[in-house]
């Protein structure tokens, strides 16, 4: 892939970081809230994610018939909630649309120094990749589920073209500098500070995947040249949603198979709510109102929850 001429990302103003949606547009202070997942053996989930991730256990029970757990960080926040059906089918790589990953963003690049140093002194097989805003590990659960485990750079560090297009990449980390930065600290867990970054689909067209997220949601697109995708991301952030074609061709992940069964978007305030409502309906995905939040569905059964922090 040739890639565009870029200049530092702070030469540009901030307006002319990405495309703004046409309807509305939502405010960099969004955030990614619970994700919840459909799995298999909620003992054997428990164990990777906390063990080998280190998420904090907040709740664990029994609703609805169904086996449950939800985790997230030291302070109580919960970012991870699963939820347990026996004999689900193990999510192949690139076989069904839905969740391509979701990805954990920790504080500092020493935390994701020691969260590697850990991951690979369990024997859990990790990948790398530098994609220039940001340094990455991947890693999948016993459901075959991926997790993006990372660290961004500072946006002094970022590079974007003349059209506000944010640059990236898919280069080798650097290891040794990386876990330089690692000290004797052991990996204790996700610190305080870790957030959910950004999640990536599998969709089955660009354009219409662009009608939900980027029309709908109000979401601007801030990389739009990468081969079979497109990134979106709210207050110039390099993305807050992956979205690609990779799988095309495959079904929908369906309700017997390990997935996402919906993610949060926590918006800033009840105006902004409406206003993202409001949006969704001229793009032709009306909500469905309900006590957690405006429930939406992209065509490819992906399920966001509406929601303000307040809720």
């Amino acid at each position: 892939m040739i890639r565009p001429p870029t200049v530092p990302y702070r030469q540009l103003p901030q307006s002319r970081i990405g495309v703004n949606a046409p309807h509305h547009t939502l405010p960099g202070t969004i955030r990614l809230g619970l994700v919840t997942l459909q799995i298999a053996d909620l003992g054997a989930s428990l164990d990777f994610y906390t063990r080998v991730i280190g998420f904090t256990l907040h709740e664990q029970g029994e609703g609805g018939g169904q086996y449950f757990a939800r985790l997230g960080t030291p302070d109580g926040q919960v970012l991870l909630e699963l939820r347990e059906k026996r004999g689900v089918r193990y999510a192949p790589h690139r076989g069904r649309l839905g969740l391509y990953h979701f990805a954990v963003l920790l504080p500092t690049r020493a935390d994701l120094a020691r969260f590697l140093r850990h991951a690979q002194g369990l024997g859990v097989h990790v990948g790398q990749s530098d994609h220039h805003y940001s340094e990455a590990t991947y890693l999948k659960d016993p459901d075959g589920i991926s997790i993006e485990v990372y660290r961004d750079r500072p946006r002094d560090e970022w590079r974007v073209t003349e059209d506000g297009e944010i640059g990236g990449g898919g280069d080798p980390l650097d290891l040794k500098a990386l876990m330089e930065t690692a000290g004797d600290t052991p990996w204790q867990g996700l610190p305080l500070g870790t957030t959910l970054g950004h999640l990536h689909f599998y969709v089955g067209d660009l354009e219409g995947a662009a009608r939900f997220y980027h029309e709908g949601l109000g979401f601007p697109k801030v990389t739009w040249s990468w081969p079979g995708a497109l990134f979106l991301g709210a207050g110039g952030y390099h993305h807050h949603l992956g979205l690609n074609t990779w799988a095309v061709g495959s079904a929908p992940s369906g309700e017997d198979d390990a997935r996402l069964l919906s993610w949060d978007l926590i918006l800033p305030d009840d105006t902004t709510l409406h206003a993202t409502a409001d949006s969704l309906g001229q793009a032709g995905f009306p909500g469905t109102p309900t006590p957690g939040g405006l429930l939406a569905t992209d065509p490819w059964g992906i399920t966001v929850r509406l929601r303000t922090a307040a809720r």
